[in-house]
């Protein structure tokens, strides 16, 4: 026979594009268009409806960017439509490629209740089957007009992304506007289609199938008269019917499909467009499980439901009715789908607490899952925390999208720093945005990479990151894929089915030990340092909200501001969001989380200053109270609580040094700063080593180029390290504070359009050199580094992450190792030969790199960490990081891990003084610095108990002995969510006394609830 496949595959795609689609709506008459624009933010439904219309009609213009605009379409279905099937379409300029990133829109009925989202993908409304023969129709459409950001030519820079500088505009052009008579016959015929010629594409040309499928098509468009296609389709559908019969091998995949729509909470758009797109997305799917039986559909993200509860009460009820039913499902248990690198310890714990509690509290709905698609890595102290929090399972995609190397494993035990497995997949469609195509369902059976031992996986289905969600169509091929011959078998499935199938059938899955970096990104760890540093401190700020007004309401009776700290607190975690920490986002969502931060730092401060006024006693007498939030004592004050001020005792020489420069001194450590301002000796005196590299200076900032392939403000790539600028000239170099308490040295220097000022302290008792740098930053695609060469050979080097550290190679004998090349720490870096070991600690920056190198000099080794401090790219927002911006460090020469534990907190968390004459016992105390408190608290449920968090942090066996300064009934180890656990060792915690003993695991984490506390007039007074 001769090989006619590639003529009716061709001619297979002309008569679908020409012929059989636009005959799915075959009749249409024009609606009547109204047009009224909204002269500033979005205005209520009621506003929007009422508001005046002037006619707008097909190819006029509209939309300035991020504008909002209220169309009517008004018409009368004709008389000869009676008893079909009738649909508007409302086309507003989409461009079919661009779902969830250009115009959509939400359609109101005349009383204000919403029908259905309209985006790229979804443009018709159904109005009525059957109709009836001069129906009156009248809509109401709420049409953003949000830009294309990411166009065809993406990542160019544009100032589209803030309303301040987008302009005025218009967007868009109105396309078709109709009524339109629904053909369902030719609708399916193009599903038959469609789903044959995508499985027949992905066939063998070899084998069988594929020639049954190709000549079977061939007869139906044979069937098929191309100038009455309405009239054929039923008869073309009938050639079909038996290839689309022909059932799966026992052997397929199984493929759980679950409708979503990965929704960013924020990205291209700001926070207050997402609140619209989440209820469009919504409002479709709750119709879509209205009339698909089967369907089922998973948000994640309980801030985009709490988002619909306040701004869309009607669509919220219709969710609320589909969760109870089990098609709506929550899913994930997070607050946000969130950066998993960045934020700290706490973050990320409640992270799950206000998650899971809300889905508990609206639905009552307890996750098992983590679902995170879309998050740029994973920490290695995650598993934890999942676990901590009840859940028990993980989902992500994104690691597939790693450049260098390939995961070994799509489902898998996922070990974290402690010895906590979680049981996790990655699906091998590779996408969270699955929409059905046979080219996506076959790569998902070729990808996975455990035949043989497991068959299933998931694949989140529907048009995510701008919404959007799960189409009819989408709908229809799944039917058709559920049991169809060369292909995985499809069936709708709630996330927690899935797992719980893919858990049992694979009792005994690969481990992968340690964090899930993400092979790309990596310079989300730097770009837009004023969102960084806004989110560490107000993790730092909650930190010490919470403890104070613990120890203020057990102290004094003062009423613990619950609501308060819970709105913070949810505010803060949104602005975690993978797109939003990260600094990936547009200029428009940092620019108003930069304002944001400075409203929750005045409030958060607001109530650490009354809680420690009512702590502090009399300050009429001209005395002063400091107050340690940090989890070590300092200077005399116990950690988490307070003492009188004393004077502390002095020792600290600076002089000059001969040519150029000037050396410092505390006795402890010689710090010798060159002409150029440079740090070329650190000598610590005890242990009589020096710890900057021979010839090397340390503190030395470094500018690099920095424009990389493709995804700008979230990329830095390799090759930026071949071209490097040392800062080296000074433009003075003086010093700035000399007192026996403390000495400093200043450093300006100036390069491109920027400017540098340095300040190196050295204070009296203080094992470390404070370094504060403040940059006026005005540069272009440049990545500025503050580089540290250390005259230290390790192999590895510890970097705080979520509860502990994880230790990273320092050499890159291996692709997996070179490809770190950039890594995220929180608070610190600790390096370490055998006794003796360095410490750099941060403030508020997250991005890092180490090298080494063999000195040919010595044959020493020179280990050298940069901190990255800013970036400069365009795209999204083409000013990133202009401006003024300080960071805080420290070099702690001598230090074992503990120490850098402990210096990494004193860093983030500065004592602060008030005036009084009061000592204030902490509410808990510990006798193993080995042991950190992490949070102190009282109960959620507003009970009055005290709950106290803590971790191992150095990575061994800890016994400590835990007191209150307070009494008690007794004590609980609980959940993140404060509920009784049940899995913990007789041993771990036993009550004694006034305290606990506490036996730990390297890295364990608890949470203990204190019941009973104090005398109960103070509770009582709280409420």
């Amino acid at each position: 026979m001769h090989d006619d496949r590639t003529l009716i595959e061709s001619r297979l795609r002309r008569v679908l594009d020409e012929r059989i689609r636009p005959a799915i709506h075959p009749e249409s008459v024009p609606l009547d268009v109204g047009i009224w624009t909204a002269p500033g933010e979005p205005v209520p439904v009621d506003e929007g409806i009422a508001a005046p219309r002037r006619p707008i009609a097909v190819g006029d213009a509209w939309g300035a960017p991020w504008g909002t605009s209220w169309l009517t379409v008004s018409g009368t279905v004709p008389e000869a439509w009676a008893g079909r099937t009738v649909e508007a379409l409302i086309d507003l300029g989409f461009d079919a490629n661009m779902p969830g990133f250009q115009c959509e829109g939400l359609v109101y009925r005349p009383d204000g209740s919403p029908v259905k989202g309209l985006n790229p993908r979804n443009q018709w409304v159904r109005i009525a089957a059957p109709a009836a023969g001069g129906e009156e129709v009248l809509l109401h459409v709420e049409a953003a007009s949000n830009p294309v950001i990411l166009d065809y030519h993406p990542f160019l820079p544009t100032e589209l992304g803030d309303k301040e500088t987008a302009g005025d505009t218009p967007q868009y052009r109105l396309a078709r506007m109709d009524l339109a008579v629904f053909d369902e016959t030719v609708w399916q015929l193009v599903i038959d289609l469609e789903v044959l010629g995508e499985l027949m594409a992905e066939l063998p040309v070899e084998g069988a199938r594929r020639w049954e499928i190709l000549r079977a098509i061939e007869r139906a468009l044979d069937a098929v008269d191309l100038q009455d296609v309405n009239a054929t389709a039923a008869a073309a559908r009938e050639q079909l019917a038996g290839v689309l019969a022909s059932p799966a091998e026992p052997s397929a995949h199984r493929i759980s499909a679950v409708g979503h729509a990965h929704i960013d909470s924020a990205w291209l758009w700001p926070l207050r467009e997402t609140v619209r797109k989440v209820a469009r997305t919504t409002a479709n799917m709750t119709a879509l499980l209205e009339d698909e039986p089967d369907f089922v559909y998973t948000m994640s993200q309980a801030q985009q439901y709490a988002w619909i509860k306040e701004h869309r009460p009607e669509v919220y009820a219709r969710v609320k009715k589909a969760v109870a039913e089990g098609r709506f499902v929550p899913a994930g248990g997070m607050w946000v789908e969130s950066d998993t690198n960045m934020p700290g310890s706490e973050a990320m714990a409640r992270q799950f607490v206000h998650g899971k509690r809300f889905f508990l509290e609206e639905f009552g709905v307890e996750n098992q899952e983590a679902w995170l698609p879309d998050t740029f890595g994973f920490a290695g102290g995650l598993p934890q925390i999942i676990k901590a929090a009840g859940s028990r399972w993980l989902l992500t995609q994104k690691i597939s999208w790693s450049q260098v190397n390939t995961f070994p494993h799509h489902t898998f035990w996922w070990e974290g720093i402690d010895g906590t497995r979680i049981f996790t997949h990655f699906p091998p469609i590779d996408t969270y945005n699955c929409s059905m195509r046979g080219k996506e369902i076959a790569h998902a059976v070729r990808n996975f990479k455990d035949k043989g031992r497991a068959r299933h996986s998931i694949a989140p289905t529907g048009w995510g990151d701008g919404g959007g969600g799960t189409t009819r169509e989408m709908i229809a091929k799944a039917a058709r894929l559920r049991n169809l011959e060369g292909s995985a078998r499809v069936r709708w499935e709630r996330p927690a089915e899935f797992f719980a199938k893919a858990e049992a059938e694979y009792p005994h899955p690969p481990v992968w030990v340690g964090e899930l970096y993400l092979e790309l990104h990596r310079a989300t760890l730097t770009s837009q340092a004023r969102t960084k540093q806004g989110n560490r401190a107000s993790e730092n700020l909650l930190r010490e909200a919470e403890l104070w007004a613990a120890t203020a309401a057990v102290r004094a009776g003062l009423p613990y501001p619950y609501e308060e700290l819970d709105r913070i607190w949810k505010t803060v975690l949104l602005h975690q969001f993978h797109d939003i920490l990260p600094g990936s986002s547009i200029a428009w969502v940092h620019r108003e989380a930069e304002r944001t931060y400075a409203a929750v730092a005045e409030e958060l401060n607001g109530i650490v200053d009354r809680a420690q006024r009512a702590l502090a006693g009399d300050g009429s007498a001209g005395g002063e109270v400091v107050f340690n939030a940090a989890p070590h004592a300092r200077a005399g004050v116990p950690a988490g609580g307070a003492k009188a001020a004393v004077g502390a005792a002095g020792g600290c020489t600076v002089e000059a040094r001969p040519g150029g420069g000037f050396v410092l001194a505390n006795g402890l450590l010689r710090v010798t700063v060159d002409g150029r301002g440079l740090v070329v000796s650190v000598v610590d005196l005890a242990g009589g080593r020096e710890t900057v590299a021979p010839g090397a200076a340390a503190n030395l900032l470094q500018i690099h180029p920095d424009f990389p392939n493709m995804w700008d403000a979230w990329d830095v790539d390799q090759f930026y390290r071949n071209t490097v600028t040392d800062l080296t000239g000074a433009d003075e170099v003086t010093v700035a504070v000399e007192t026996p308490r403390a000495v400093s040295v200043r450093v300006s220097r100036s390069f491109g359009a920027s400017r540098a000022v340095q300040t190196l302290t050295l204070a009296a008792g203080a094992k470390r050199l404070d370094l504060e740098t403040e940059v006026d930053w005005h540069e272009t695609e440049k990545f500025l580094k503050a580089a540290f060469p250390l005259d230290l050979h390790a192999d590895r080097y510890a970097a705080e992450t979520q509860f502990g550290h994880l230790y990273r190679p320092t050499h890159t004998n291996t692709s997996w190792e070179a490809a770190k090349f950039e890594a995220c720490n929180h608070r610190f870096v600790h390096f370490e030969e055998p006794g003796w070991g360095v410490a750099l600690v941060t403030a508020s920056t997250y991005g890092h790199d180490v090298t080494r190198t063999v000195r040919p000099e010595d044959g020493g080794t020179t280990t050298t960490v940069r901190m990255s401090l800013l970036r400069a790219p365009r795209f999204p927002d083409p000013h990133t990081d202009q401006g003024v911006h300080r960071f805080r460090h420290a070099l702690v020469p001598g230090a074992s891990v503990g120490d850098a534990v402990r210096e990494g907190y004193r860093v983030n968390l500065p004592e602060r003084r008030i005036a009084g004459d009061a000592d204030v016992a902490p509410l808990v105390a510990l006798d193993d610095e080995a042991v950190v408190v992490s949070a102190v608290k009282l109960a959620d449920d507003r009970g009055g108990d005290v709950v106290v968090r803590l971790y191992e942090s150095r990575g061994g066996r800890a016994r400590a002995r835990l007191t209150t300064g307070f009494g008690f009934d007794g004590v609980t180890v609980c959940d993140l969510l404060e509920r009784p656990r049940g899995d913990v060792p007789v041993e771990t915690v036993r009550a004694e006394d006034d305290g606990v003993v506490l036996a730990l695991r390297p890295f364990e984490l608890l949470t203990l609830r204190f019941a009973g506390v104090g005398q109960r007039g103070w509770r009582e007074s709280m409420r």
